[in-house]
């Protein structure tokens, strides 16, 4: 393909991603300048700090404080932002679209917090913004719910999209870690940032969820409204008698809308079957099991987090903004409504259920539950106790591991509540969900 004018980018942040998109796009600029036409140049870098000592060395006279650099400089075609945080992300973004600029993000709490804002004025400007890498890295979910899938109504999303967490969680369960010790192993390994709370706390995986619901079913939901758990409370326990069961505990995303056209989307630690493969996605890796009416089950999987992984997606972004400039396309492709929705109240959702109890070993105890549970229509499906491992275990009463049948949230968390009011209940119950898939 005869080569057209360059395209010059300017590039907001220089951290991992950021230096990932500078040196890959160098590394592989004779592969992209043949597959889409343009020489694609790094003309401007906005950093935080000058000299400060990155992975990539970038020409002193590329670098800026100033974001805004990027947005005046009337040379610079095509703004990449990956500068992090929502307040002053979104006062960049917002400028350069506005200055007519297409706009590449990763920048999921940004999309997830103000993405209806941002959208609205990018097809009001008639630019394009592309946010390919904003979920799961490397896995190209954005451009295949967008693209490939858009003939189907999405029926269901359960997504393992936050590596650390899947990380942590794999190492619990294969090396039977505490959690303490497997998120120490994880930073220390570069998994997990030195503050990991968005991680660990299900938030990361939270905004992504929320961009998926977006992408599948033209609605945006507000954060405050979705129910979010992170995976800080997991102990070797549970893994171990998930196991017994015959699941495994990831951290998982759903997306799916009601017939009513509310939207749920929850994220939580949840006991998936040993044999879907979504259970055995391990280590830092991400998938996402979505099913379509028209193409039925379909699984993404990858690395979703990482330097390399992410910058891949932004770059794809960039080609494919190369290739809108050429034909003089603005903001194109799908267009989801855009609107804000309702979501599902998290009393309203229903799945299956473990529930971990810790009683007082006498007689009538597993009547009294399963009572509690059956005036509330709540089925058991199966109770396990195991034998106490010594002396001093049975004077400290006896373990109760019950799942049940499908119920709603409420249901199940009232009666719950009754459960632990029983004068046999020595501790706090542990409920956690069971997703069928």
């Amino acid at each position: 393909m005869p080569s057209k004018s360059p395209l010059r980018i300017g590039l907001a942040g220089l951290g991992n991603v950021g230096a990932g998109v500078y040196k890959n796009l160098a590394k592989n600029s004779d592969l992209l300048e043949a597959r889409t036409g343009h020489r694609l140049e790094i003309a401007r870098v906005a950093v935080r700090e000058l000299d400060r000592k990155r992975d990539v060395e970038v020409p002193k006279e590329l670098l800026t404080t100033r974001p805004e650099d990027l947005i005046e400089d009337d040379s610079i075609d095509i703004i990449i932002e990956l500068m992090g945080g929502t307040d002053r992300a979104y006062d960049f973004v917002t400028a350069a679209l506005c200055a007519k600029k297409p706009v590449i993000t990763g920048n999921k709490a940004l999309l997830a917090e103000r993405g209806k804002e941002i959208i609205t004025l990018a097809e009001q400007e008639n630019v394009p913004l592309y946010f390919e890498a904003a979920v799961a890295g490397g896995i190209p979910i954005i451009k295949a719910v967008g693209e490939a899938l858009v003939a189907n109504h999405i029926e269901s999303i359960h997504g393992i999209i936050n590596g650390t967490c899947n990380y942590i969680l794999t190492r619990m369960e294969d090396a039977g870690l505490s959690y303490a010790v497997a998120l120490k192993e994880a930073q220390d390994l570069g998994y997990a940032e030195a503050d990991p709370t968005l991680d660990v706390n299900g938030w990361d995986a939270a905004h992504k969820a929320i961009i998926l619901a977006w992408l599948s079913y033209g609605r945006w939901l507000k954060p405050a409204h979705i129910h979010v758990e992170g995976i800080e409370g997991i102990g070797r326990t549970d893994i171990g008698f998930a196991e017994i069961l015959g699941y495994r505990i990831k951290l998982v995303a759903v997306v799916r809308q009601a017939p009513d056209k509310r939207v749920e989307v929850r994220v939580q630690p949840s006991l998936l079957p040993q044999g879907h493969i979504l259970a055995n996605v391990n280590g830092v890796y991400n998938a996402i099991a979505l099913r379509g009416d028209v193409v039925g089950d379909t699984l993404f999987y990858g690395s979703g987090a990482g330097q390399d992984a992410t910058s891949s997606s932004v770059i794809a972004d960039l080609a494919d903004v190369s290739n809108n400039l050429a034909a003089g396309i603005g903001y194109d492709g799908f267009m989801p409504h855009g609107e804000f929705g309702e979501a599902v109240p998290l009393d309203d959702t229903v799945s299956e259920y473990y529930l971990r109890l810790q009683v007082k070993d006498q007689p009538g105890v597993i009547a009294a539950i399963t009572t509690l549970l059956g005036n509330r229509d709540i089925g058991i499906l199966s109770v396990i106790q195991p034998e106490p491992d010594t002396e001093e275990d049975e004077n400290a009463g006896a373990t109760l591991v019950l799942t049940v049948h499908d119920a709603a949230y409420g249901n199940m968390r009232g009666a719950v509540e009754e459960i632990e009011k029983l004068d046999c209940i020595q501790e706090t119950p542990v409920l956690y969900r069971v997703e069928s898939l």
